[in-house]
């Protein structure tokens, strides 16, 4: 049996998923520059380390000490693990300078700070005191409501995404 178009279907289900890993790679890194965007510009700024920790990564992440992190889209490092590193997009705060991302996403409790030695002494404004009282810190969100703010568009640019990279494949 020989049937008509059989050899440009086929070329067009071969293109499909570079088509669609194109579209779908787009898409994410859009959606990964739109929320650090916002994760920046909600970010307080005091020094400008938390801001300027906040990015994105495609692929396996490794931290460099990022301690909030969120969006790690189509199963994250086992994608990039089987070579589909584009797949897979995470956007994370922090990093060796600005290490308390989390504290200030998160806030902390009041709490008693004490030397790490026994009998040691703490400097506290020029004196040497046993142990501290920090009073806590609020927490002062910046990540996750832009992560919030965010999520649905990023949904609906990747379902375009697919649908958009499906019709290049095919109209061919």
């Amino acid at each position: 049996m020989k049937i008509k178009g059989k050899e440009k279907f086929l070329a067009q289900i071969a293109a499909l998923p570079q088509a669609l890993r194109d579209e779908v790679r787009a898409a994410l890194e859009t959606s990964a520059e739109e929320m650090v965007d916002l994760a920046k510009r909600f970010a307080p700024v005091d020094t400008g380390a938390l801001k300027n920790s906040i990015s994105y990564s495609f692929g396996a992440f490794q931290p460099d000490n990022a301690n909030v992190r969120g969006v790690d889209t189509s199963g994250g490092n086992a994608r990039a693990a089987k070579g589909e590193a584009g797949l897979s997009v995470t956007v994370h705060a922090g990093n060796a300078t600005a290490w308390y991302a989390s504290l200030v996403e998160f806030g902390t409790a009041a709490h008693t700070i004490k030397p790490k030695r026994p009998g040691g002494v703490l400097g506290f404004n020029g004196t040497a005191v046993e142990e501290v009282h920090h009073p806590g810190a609020s927490a002062r969100p910046f990540f996750f409501p832009a992560y919030r703010l965010s999520r649905q568009r990023a949904k609906s640019r990747l379902s375009r995404s697919i649908r958009n990279g499906a019709r290049k494949a095919f109209s061919k």
